[in-house]
């Protein structure tokens, strides 16, 4: 089952949203095929605990915007997870990051597109 276009344009906003507050590398990853409860998972990483708030609560504010708010919340200073049941967002600090590779792990899955250049401008 491919990934439905609401979800794509969800991911395309929160990833516009991460890339206006600086979040480094922004990678979109099409588990459709892999799981039943998630579609994509949104990464990006932090330099800082203010940083990851940040970009958390940017993402939040524009998905609110087009009436999205999040099922669950989750995180710790350096881990927040936002849930919005067919789009996960880890918003991760670098040494996290580097941890759980959460990219290598899924890394047989296709990457959506996310066009950030475009979006930045």
């Amino acid at each position: 089952m491919a990934v439905a276009k609401a979800t794509i344009e969800l991911t395309k906003i929160a990833a516009a949203a991460l890339a206006d507050k600086l979040g480094d590398e922004i990678i979109a990853i099409d588990l459709s095929e892999q799981l039943v409860l998630n579609q994509v998972f949104l990464l990006v990483t932090g330099n800082n605990e203010p940083q990851l708030q940040a970009l958390a609560e940017e993402v939040m504010k524009k998905l609110a915007e087009v009436g999205e708010k999040p099922v669950r919340k989750e995180g710790s200073g350096s881990w927040i997870l936002l849930d919005y049941s067919d789009l996960v967002i880890h918003i991760q600090s670098v040494e996290l990051r580097n941890y759980y590779m959460l990219d290598r792990l899924w890394n047989d899955c296709p990457k959506i597109e996310l066009d950030l250049a475009k979006a930045q401008r």
